[in-house]
């Protein structure tokens, strides 16, 4: 029995020292360090939605100049990368056998010529007889069979001056399409539109060649302005309308923008690709730009004047709902703030909530929650 009171004694102690250590324990997770965060500030102002689409530039119009009419190429004016006006000649063919052709349609028309005039000098004696065989008839000098004779050779002698008139029509014809056929062993660059000059962008044949009639000789191109190509998703078109403004890079300029805008839009996708076609009108007085280069086409398909924007790293997701933390009043603990998001540009984001105030947590967002005391580590608050 001695023992008792001693072993009570233990346990009292043992009790003591328990229920100190917990005391401690609970004070010790009830003072929490203060996190290390970095901070920036809340923007206030304009944000773009961008869109950056890949494409090619094409010339504006394109078309092969060939000649009317088969022959040998004697000379070619124009070569490639020259300017070329409207109406030029850029090559010549062999006209020999044309003019061989305008001098037989000549002389042609002066047979024809000659012919129409005998018959005009066969019809006035003719028309003479008739006139004699009438009086003689009426005076019972000539029987009627004479007189139906002479009416028969006028009535002959006008037929042939109607045949040789319409062949002096065919050979006049015949002689204006032989010039015109000589003419065409002149190459010409012809166009329609106000453009003036264009440019030879390919060389198909060369001097001493045989062309077949509208065989290609040159490709002439108008590179003034450019056409832009570039196809969009489903996602991206309803946002696109004619006329909207295109920033165009290119790798041949780096840093270089250049401006286009949206000239057609087409109302098809394309089955295979499920994309729709966008042609963009480039300026190009320059000429700087050229058919065929790769370009990246950026477009502005949304944009809110005085948003509230954040660096896209401050936002995060706390019990399946994005947010922010930003830092409270007293500078020294962080604050949770639901937020809606909108426009992205880049590493910015637009954030919709009321009354945000305050900088925002962009660094550090793991280590605290809604009232967390928070140290500031650095921030570009006073950059």
């Amino acid at each position: 029995m001695i023992f008792y009171p001693f072993i009570l004694a233990i346990c009292c102690i043992s009790l003591f020292l328990t229920a100190c250590g917990d005391a401690e324990l609970s004070t010790r997770q009830s003072v929490r360090p203060a996190a290390p965060v970095e901070v920036a500030a809340i923007e206030r102002g304009l944000i773009r939605e961008l869109r950056v689409f890949s494409g090619a530039l094409e010339a504006s119009a394109s078309f092969p100049v060939s000649p009317k009419v088969s022959g040998l190429i004697e000379q070619i004016y124009v070569d490639i990368g020259d300017t070329v006006e409207q109406g030029a000649v850029v090559a010549r063919l062999d006209n020999a056998e044309y003019k061989q052709a305008l001098a037989k349609s000549q002389a042609d028309l002066l047979v024809a010529q000659a012919n129409l005039m005998e018959a005009e000098s066969h019809l006035k004696i003719a028309q003479r007889a008739m006139e004699r065989a009438r009086v003689l008839r009426d005076r019972g000098v000539a029987s009627e069979a004479e007189f139906d004779i002479a009416q028969s050779d006028l009535l002959a002698a006008q037929a042939r001056l109607e045949v040789l008139r319409a062949q002096i029509q065919g050979a006049e014809s015949a002689v204006q399409s032989a010039r015109i056929q000589l003419g065409y062993t002149e190459v010409r660059a012809m166009w329609s539109g106000d453009a003036s000059t264009r440019a030879v962008a390919e060389r198909y044949a060369d001097e001493g060649e045989t062309l077949n009639a509208l065989s290609p000789l040159l490709r002439i191109v108008d590179v003034d302005p450019l056409t832009g190509v570039f196809f969009v998703s489903e996602k991206d078109y309803p946002q696109l309308s004619v006329g909207q403004q295109v920033d165009l890079e290119t790798d041949a300029y780096p840093g270089e923008i250049f401006t286009a805008s949206i000239q057609r839009i087409a109302p098809v996708f394309q089955v295979s690709s499920r994309q729709a076609r966008i042609e963009i009108t480039v300026p190009n007085a320059e000429l700087r730009l050229k058919p065929g280069m790769f370009v990246r086409a950026k477009v502005v398909v949304r944009e809110v004047e005085q948003a509230q924007i954040v660096p896209d790293v401050a936002l995060v997701t706390r019990s399946d709902s994005k947010g922010i933390f930003v830092v409270g009043q007293d500078g020294e603990t962080a604050r949770w703030r639901p937020v809606q998001t909108g426009v992205r540009e880049g590493d910015r984001i637009q954030v919709i909530a009321e009354d945000l105030a305050g900088p925002v947590i962009v660094l550090g967002q793991q280590l605290v929650e809604d009232g967390s005391p928070i140290s500031l580590v650095s921030s570009d608050l006073t950059e």
